[in-house]
């Protein structure tokens, strides 16, 4: 099934209030990034979609995500890393714990979260932090892969815009834009090659290269989805400050 979002007028008052961002001009996924999974609502959408945002495993216990995914202000979740979920699929129930410090500044809204989990996930390896200040001296031409399970695609209709969903993990490739103190903006053009994110991969991973680091976490992007990923660096002393109460890092 597939949801079909409402239009960009609506989409635009929610955007820094409702979990942001899925993969567009990607492929599906499948089982090349197990440790990549989403969050699942307590009850389907309209479309009889689940998955509300994306997030990554980061050790046994602990799942990567974004403070906006934060849904309803209920601290207990539930995760899946099904590559195309259906309601009934093993899910991992947790708590949510979102970056005191969250705001909607763009100098550095602290927007991270993770879901430490009741239950260690066997047979998934994590993925890995960068290091302390690693992203600062990116070349230009560094690319990323952004997983998710977002909208995989946007059409526009008489109405508006709208965006579609089938609870599928996908995979997408972009191009480093620009990078300051706490984002990474990377490339979705298609006209130039690349893919990206849409409203439903927020939290997701953009892992640099093909490597198993996370860069990022995709936080939000054009309207459209077809122009700029953009994505909160983890390897700054604000995430890494948070991140230090859940896991050991690099």
């Amino acid at each position: 099934m597939r949801r079909l979002v409402i239009g960009l007028a609506a989409l635009a008052a929610l955007a820094l209030a409702a979990p942001a961002q899925a993969i567009t001009n990607g492929s599906d996924d499948g089982n090349a990034h197990p440790n990549v999974g989403g969050l699942v609502a307590d009850h389907a959408y309209s479309d009889g979609t689940w998955l509300y945002c994306s997030g990554t495993l980061i050790s046994p216990t602990v799942f990567l995500t974004a403070a906006h995914c934060a849904e309803g202000g209920g601290d207990r979740v539930r995760v899946t890393f099904d590559p195309a979920y259906q309601d009934g699929d093993t899910t991992y129930a947790g708590t949510f714990h979102g970056d005191p410090a969250y705001n909607q500044t763009q100098s550095d809204p602290h927007d991270i979260a993770v879901v430490v989990l009741d239950k260690a996930v066997k047979g998934i390896t994590p993925a890995t932090l960068p290091k302390a200040g690693s992203l600062s001296g990116l070349s230009g031409d560094q690319r990323f892969t952004s997983v998710g399970y977002g909208a995989h695609e946007v059409t526009n209709q008489p109405g508006g815009h709208q965006y579609l969903y089938d609870d599928v993990r996908m995979v997408a490739t972009g191009t480093l834009n620009s990078i300051n103190p706490a984002w990474l903006r990377i490339s979705m053009n298609p006209a130039t090659g690349n893919g990206g994110t849409c409203y439903g991969d927020s939290g997701g991973p953009n892992f640099l290269g093909s490597t198993g680091i996370v860069a990022a976490t995709t936080i939000t992007g054009d309207a459209i989805c077809r122009s700029t990923n953009v994505d909160y660096r983890l390897d700054t002393a604000s995430a890494r400050s948070f991140l230090s109460s859940y896991v050991a890092l690099p």
